[in-house]
Parts: C-alpha cells; sequence; structure tokens
C-alpha cells in the first residue's frame, strides 16, 4: 500500500474502478478533506451531498452507508471509519469570495479553485463546484439551528474507506481555512491510499 499526499492548502484527483477502494487519513487529526466524486464519462453526473442525505435519511452518512450522485446513483460506499463518524455535509467548499467576506485582501487557496486544479492536473476543464463530503468536519448545530465552525474533533491517523461502486474520479483538498476554528487553525498534510 502505497501513501499519498494531499499537501495542505492543495487538492488531488485519483481515477478510481469500480470495486477500489480508497483510504483517507487524517494524519494530524485536525485537518478536513473536502471531498467529491465524479463519473468520468459525464463530470455533470456527480457525488450530491443533497441526494445522499435524502436516500440515507441522515444528516451525515455513517459506516455502511452510499454515497449517491445527483441522479441517485450509486458512486461511493462509507465503508470504514476510525474517527469520531462527524463528517460535514452542509458547507459549501472555501473559495476566494469566502475569503473576501472574511477580510482577505490578497488570494487565499480555497477548496474550489483546489478542485478544479486537481482536475486539470487530470486534463479535465470543470468548473462546477458541487457540494463537497466534508471529512472530518465538525459543524454543530445549536439548539436554535445556529451552525457552528467547530474544532476538529478527530485523532491523529484517524481513517475513513471509500469504496468505488462505479469508475470514478475522486477529488481530494485538505482544506487551506485558517481563519475559522475547522482545522484547528492551522491546515496540515493529509494522505490517501489506495486499497485495491
Amino acid at each position: 500500500m502505497m501513501i499519498q499526499t494531499i499537501p495542505a492548502r492543495h487538492g488531488k484527483a485519483v481515477r478510481l474502478a469500480s470495486g477500489q477502494a480508497i483510504e483517507v487519513i487524517n494524519s494530524s487529526g485536525t485537518q478536513v478533506v473536502d471531498t467529491w466524486a465524479f463519473c468520468p464519462e459525464d463530470l455533470d453526473h456527480h457525488m450530491s451531498m443533497m441526494h445522499t442525505r435524502v436516500e440515507n435519511g441522515r444528516l451525515m452518512p455513517a459506516v455502511g452507508h452510499t454515497l449517491y450522485t445527483n441522479r441517485r446513483e450509486p458512486i461511493l460506499v462509507l465503508e470504514a471509519d476510525t474517527s469520531s463518524g462527524i463528517h460535514d455535509t452542509i458547507m459549501a467548499a472555501c473559495d476566494r469570495w469566502r475569503y473576501e467576506r472574511l477580510g482577505c485582501a490578497e488570494y487565499h487557496r480555497n477548496c474550489a479553485d483546489n478542485m478544479i486544479e486537481a482536475l486539470a492536473d487530470l486534463g479535465l476543464d470543470f468548473h462546477h463546484i458541487p457540494q463537497p463530503l466534508n471529512l472530518f468536519m465538525n459543524i454543530p448545530i445549536e439548539q436554535d439551528f445556529a451552525l457552528v465552525q467547530g474544532t476538529p474533533p478527530s485523532k491523529a491517523g484517524d481513517k475513513v474507506v471509500l469504496r468505488a461502486a462505479r469508475d470514478c474520479i475522486v477529488v481530494f483538498s485538505a482544506c487551506p481555512q485558517d481563519i475559522t476554528p475547522i482545522n484547528g487553525g492551522l491546515p496540515t498534510d493529509a494522505h490517501y491510499a489506495i486499497l485495491g
């Protein structure tokens, strides 16, 4: 098993064949990994959090649950999870406008651009940013339904295994957020390995 790096503040894209699994490792315990999955024959057919929530009847997937596309087809299965099981399905990927609203005067690396760049590394040109599965991201919901930018609840070395239900392209971003607490204030490398 060869462990690959998702560099802090950057993205990676990986092609998976149906039946292959990929292990995502929160090496520091504090790093959110935005995760997308696309059907290679049509990138407009992709993993959808709103469809996944409906099909599973849960706010976030648990071990054994299927992740669905925007056409309600299975694309990934959450096969194993050593973390707390807290993963966000609500928050949009950070983008340049998010950081402008947070007060950044200069360009700030962001998950939306990381996704575009990672797909471009595979020779793919796609600029629509679907809602990602934000692995290891903690967004508590208060009694008044307010959303909190929570600190990471995971531990160093926590892992999630996703198995491909069909041929797909999986894209990861080691989230660059360093203004809110979601990455513990300091983005770090994350890692992955294809398990076969």
